[in-house]
């Protein structure tokens, strides 16, 4: 029982945390609900009388144990009656052994595994010096007596523009074949407190090409950082943390395995890094003269003839032997025919010392007396966009009117209000001289120092007018974009908002366009992010929630809930304003319900809560039933996710009730019969996890006929409740009924291309199998539900089904 004990406490935990957020989906449903069954189970048959027990076991109802002492306290009971009740026991040892696949798990890197990252960017061909930094990172992987447990951590660190990023990929190209596990890359896009990412949103992405499923992904932070650290325990890795705003934002991503190599990048000198996590501080100095004249030859005399030593001299001295300044310099002179090397010197020498000797004599006697020359990044710049025709300065300056996280063509098109096509050649024409750098395929980065550059002239020459109306060109843009895909991912849920108007679906559609939609959708997220911020900040509040509810889609089945959160909080506001402003009266209450779902897939329940009681109170008060049933719908299902089963009904026809006050040819009318057969199946489910079974099946039955009456039928949903009918009477104990209600599920999830609930549906079978006594065929329905699996890349639902034909010896 001693071993038991442990397993009991830590499952009751990972359990309960998952519960709310809707980890493990319906695996960690039913995991949750048994665990409410084995608890029910225990308070009945433990002869004590009822006690204010903090498990929440006394009195009439149980309660999901959230705090750790409550967790304590279940699992406490569990072993209690466990002891006493060997048949229980062995309940308890099944629920620990299927529960532990909930637990999010580190992913074995093996020759030919998916999840050995490749993140780096190209590395620039034309990269000089720094061999110091490459020897000096290569010794102290070479030293003896590393800390145990500690990763090797570098940090470059270096003014703007001085060459960190270049340096960093080099030097982890250069040493790869030391970390045969793979390469982490990511741009913290530090240079602000504001553009900074979050340690979640990087974990997120890091633990996805670590080979764990999306839907494995914790959604909150502390969870990420504990799975992060499993899943590199075993590795040899480079990670690359580029651009740092601050401390805090890399010891988050720091990996456990001594065997890894962290190289960080900042503006800002480490101060936690050095002192406890042991960080090499190196710091970046301008290249010499030599070096500076051999990294401008390269770049520049392509096809040219060789310049004279003394005026690429003095070029090379004008840059201050800042790389992105001689970079900068270098591209302009290679793809400008008509700039020779002594115009780019004297433009230069124009813009450090004025066009006349009286006025250079001047600025040469500050400068001696300051001892600070002017910037060189911000000279060269000025000279390379002189150099610019006036349609492609005007590009330059529209594209940097916010900081997106990459410019795309469709953002570069509609901020310049230009023809995609001539989008795509200028932002080729600003890559060719520097002033940008292409990150992926038609996608581009501007150096932050280069985008305050153009933002800045975009100021002085356009005016914060123009650039508002760039800001709400690509936000239009964006909308739309974000709304067609969010259509073809949920075409059936009701939605707000004029973007969605005259949308359709083709009668030919392919089965994968809703996956290929979400994919879209996710390659744009922190693009949707940014541009949902910028119009917040310009005051377009009717974009702003607009923006928010074409996302929904995308949250809701992909998660990245620090980002909904933040977003929707601005949705939640500019909703607010925009109906004070005559706008619609049914977004503030829209938003404050999707923000509650973003709210419970971090656990933070109470805070859930607050915004459904928030959303539904708005919808009331402006008439919105349809709102409003959806807000109390949503209640109910935080109640449910509670245990707390009586008010989950309670709310569930309430919302019933409200759906029947929509009049016959008003806003929402059309959805009342979907709606109500959703509400009638959430009713039948919360009474099968009450055992009250007569009253469920009745309610489950009603729910499939109505799904059945729709125009045009709903076979997910059917299936969806023949799962249900499936799971009450395998647990009222008569399995013959629950497989034929799961035969009928596969059918249905079959029509309905919905592959996982398809597996789901088959290790469902399996599951009644076992508890008929029918080894044999649990063996054929679980090899059947992970090929499924592995068909649908679920690779944790796989392994749990291997392990179980393995436990079968099959």
């Amino acid at each position: 029982m001693e071993p038991l004990t442990g397993m009991v406490l830590s499952t009751v935990g990972t359990v309960a945390s998952g519960a709310l957020s809707g980890a493990g989906g319906e695996m960690g449903r039913r995991t949750s609900e048994r665990l409410y069954g084995l608890l029910r189970r225990a308070r009945a048959e433990d002869s004590t009388p009822a006690t204010a027990d903090p498990d929440g076991c006394d009195g009439q109802h149980l309660t999901l144990p959230m705090s750790e002492s409550e967790q304590t306290a279940a699992a406490r009971r569990l072993l209690d009656v466990a002891r006493r009740s060997p048949e229980f026991a062995r309940e308890v040892r099944e629920w620990v052994r299927e529960a532990s696949w909930l637990a999010p798990r580190a992913v074995p890197a093996v020759a030919d595994d998916a999840s050995r990252p490749q993140m780096l960017p190209p590395a620039t061909a034309a990269f000089t010096d720094r061999e110091d930094v490459i020897a000096e990172i290569t010794a102290l992987l070479d030293e003896a007596g590393r800390s145990p447990g500690a990763p090797t951590v570098v940090a470059l660190t270096g003014p703007g523009g001085m060459g960190k990023t270049a340096t960093a990929v080099r030097c982890a190209y250069e040493l790869r074949d030391r970390f045969p596990d793979g390469v982490l890359f990511v741009d913290l896009a530090g240079a602000s407190a504001g553009t900074a990412l979050s340690p979640s949103d990087v974990l997120a992405r890091f633990l996805e090409r670590l080979g764990v499923p999306p839907a494995m992904v914790p959604g909150d932070e502390a969870r990420q950082r504990d799975l992060y650290r499993d899943c590199t325990a075993d590795r040899r890795l480079i990670i690359v943390l580029d651009n740092v705003h601050d401390d805090a934002q890399a010891i988050a991503l720091l990996p456990a395995s001594p065997e890894c190599l962290v190289i960080v990048t900042s503006r800002h000198r480490p101060g936690r890094l050095v002192a406890d996590h042991g960080a090499h501080p190196l710091t970046l100095r301008p290249l010499s003269t030599v070096d500076s004249v051999r990294l401008l030859r390269r770049l520049a005399e392509r096809g040219r003839s060789a310049a004279a030593e003394a005026v690429v001299r003095t070029v090379a001295e004008a840059t201050g032997g800042v790389p992105l300044a001689l970079c900068t310099t270098g591209a302009s002179l290679a793809v400008r025919e008509h700039l020779t090397w002594e115009r780019a010197a004297r433009q230069l020498s124009d813009r450090i010392h004025g066009p006349d000797r009286g006025h250079a004599a001047m600025q040469d006697a500050e400068h001696h007396a300051s001892g600070a020359p002017g910037d060189p990044v911000r000279l060269v710049q000025e000279v390379t966009y002189g150099e610019l025709t006036p349609e492609c300065a005007a590009f330059y300056r529209a594209i940097a009117v916010w900081a997106w996280p990459t410019v795309t063509v469709l953002c570069a098109a509609h901020c310049a209000d230009v023809p995609v096509d001539r989008a795509r050649e200028l932002l080729e024409e600003l890559a060719r001289v520097h002033l940008l750098e292409e990150v992926d395929e038609e996608r581009y980065r501007f150096h932050d120092l280069t985008r305050a550059h153009a933002r800045g002239r975009a100021i002085e020459e356009d005016g914060h007018g123009r650039m508002a109306a760039a800001v709400r060109r690509t936000t239009v843009a964006h909308l739309r974009f974000a709304a067609e895909a969010d259509f073809r991912v949920m075409p059936l849920r009701w939605r707000l908002g004029p973007a969605y108007r005259g949308l359709r679906l083709p009668e030919e559609r392919d089965p994968a366009d809703g996956k290929l939609a979400l994919t879209s959708l996710r390659r744009e997220r922190e693009n949707l992010a940014a541009v949902i911020q910028a119009a917040a900040h310009h005051g377009f509040d009717d974009l702003v929630w607009q923006l928010c509810e074409a996302m929904w889609g995308l949250h809701l089945l992909l998660g990245f809930h620090a980002q909904w959160i933040d977003t929707h909080l601005l949705g939640v506001d500019a909703a607010r304003r925009s109906a004070a402003d005559f706008g619609d009266p049914r977004a503030p209450g829209r938003m404050l319900t999707q923000l509650a779902f973003g709210y419970l897939g971090l656990g933070r329940g109470d805070d859930a809560a607050t915004a459904l009681a928030q959303a539904a109170a708005a919808d009331r008060d402006c008439g919105h039933h349809r709102g409003q049933a959806t807000a109390v719908e949503a209640l109910g299902l935080l109640h449910r996710k509670r245990w707390e089963y009586a008010e989950a009904q309670e709310c569930f026809e309430e919302a019933q009730r409200i759906l029947g006050r929509i009049p016959e040819g008003s806003d929402g009318r059309k959805d009342v019969p979907r709606a109500t057969a959703i509400l009638e199946h959430h009713i039948g489910r919360t009474q099968a996890s009450q055992r009250e079974f007569g009253s469920a099946l009745a309610r489950l039955n009603n729910a499939l006929a109505l799904f059945r009456r729709l125009p045009g039928g709903d076979p997910y949903n059917e299936g969806r409740v023949y799962m249900s009918l499936g799971e009450a009477h395998m647990d009222a104990g008569d399995t013959d009924l629950a497989l034929v209600c799961l035969d009928q599920a596969v059918k249905a999830m079959e029509t309905a291309g919905a592959g996982l609930q398809l597996a789901d549906a088959t290790e469902l079978r399996a599951r009644c199998h076992r508890l008929a006594g029918r080894p044999g065929q649990e063996a054929e329905e679980l090899r059947t539900a992970a090929a499924y699996y592995e068909d649908n890349g679920d690779r944790a639902g796989q392994d749990r089904v291997r392990a179980r034909l393995g436990e079968l010896g099959a």
